[in-house]
């Protein structure tokens, strides 16, 4: 498994993560060989949220019940989660006592003494940075959370945390997938007149991210689109699934390994943050890890995807 930097601060995580959020139905035996698959394929970070399942801490507390992780086996893996989602409205919050109440009900759902990584989770309107610096001021400084990143987050939100918050923002997770790559594609096509592509919608964040020692974590790295469906083997993705077969022939690897290869190849060095709960998925999808995707062959999934190149 290829690692990345976390960040600034030399810290090297597997750039294949393991994504929970559908576990909170799954027996026991099956949770703990979705991330016995993963752990042997080298994913080791796993990612969590206080929404997950359903239900406040659903999907966290599932996965504590069914792993009974011994100190040593905790030390094994990187937990992330994330915060400032109510469902009950729906609404955001990224008030102090919010977040730091969320992050005390993920560390008894989890069963663990420290979070390795809290996000705030989709951006709320209404924030006050100074008391997002406080909680996390007094999180890090009692041990229950080492370090802090974002989801979804602009340029600006981040920069607006950053004024105020001195711990360093180490991670945005956003959507990012083959055909849905407009943080990726809008620059391809800079400045070229009527043409949706060229718009900027998110002020050029993975430049920013890059420029900022900020990782990058892709969400629904098989999505079409927002929750419409996975584009592999989909009818109305012909030609890039044709590309993606070939490939995976030549490669000798499972067209899901050429999805996620997609994103691992870009210099960002970005995570892909899977949402599977089918082992053999999770197997297929680490052999995207380090695969060396040539020029060429990147740029003929973007255009069979529907992206221009000019």
């Amino acid at each position: 498994m290829k690692t990345v930097p976390l960040g600034s601060g030399g810290v090297q995580v597997p750039n294949v993560v393991l994504g929970l959020m559908r576990i909170a139905e799954m027996p026991d035996e099956d949770v703990r060989a979705l991330v016995d698959a993963g752990r042997a394929a080298g994913t080791t970070f796993l990612d969590h949220a206080d929404v997950y399942g359903g239900a406040a801490h659903a999907c966290e507390r599932r996965f504590a019940e069914a792993m009974r992780l011994s100190p040593s086996e905790r030390d094994e893996f990187t937990l992330q989660t994330k915060c400032g989602i109510v469902p009950e409205g729906p609404y955001f919050d990224f008030s102090h006592d919010h977040i730091v109440e969320s992050v005390e009900g993920s560390l008894q759902a989890l069963q663990t003494d420290r979070i390795d990584v809290l996000l705030l989770h989709r951006p709320d309107a209404l924030v006050e940075p100074e008391e997002v610096a406080q909680a996390f001021d007094e999180l890090h400084a009692a041990g229950k959370v080492r370090a802090f990143g974002v989801s979804n987050h602009t340029p600006g939100q981040i920069d607006l945390l950053r004024k105020h918050v001195r711990q360093p923002i180490v991670a945005n997770q956003l959507q990012l997938s083959i055909t849905h790559a407009p943080s990726v594609a809008q620059g391809v096509a800079m400045n070229m007149r009527d043409l949706d592509q060229s718009v900027s919608r998110d002020g050029g964040i993975v430049d920013y991210c890059r420029l900022h020692d900020i990782t990058v974590q892709a969400w629904s790295p098989f999505q079409a689109g927002f929750f419409d469906g996975v584009f592999l083997d989909d009818p109305r993705y012909p030609e890039l699934n044709e590309v993606i077969d070939r490939l995976a022939a030549e490669h000798g690897v499972p067209p899901i390994a050429i999805a996620t290869a997609w994103i691992t190849r870009h210099p960002a060095g970005m995570q892909v943050v899977l949402g599977t709960t089918n082992p053999e998925r999770v197997a297929g999808a680490a052999q995207g890890s380090a695969l060396p995707l040539s020029r060429a062959q990147w740029y003929e999934l973007f255009r069979a995807a529907g992206h221009t190149v000019p």
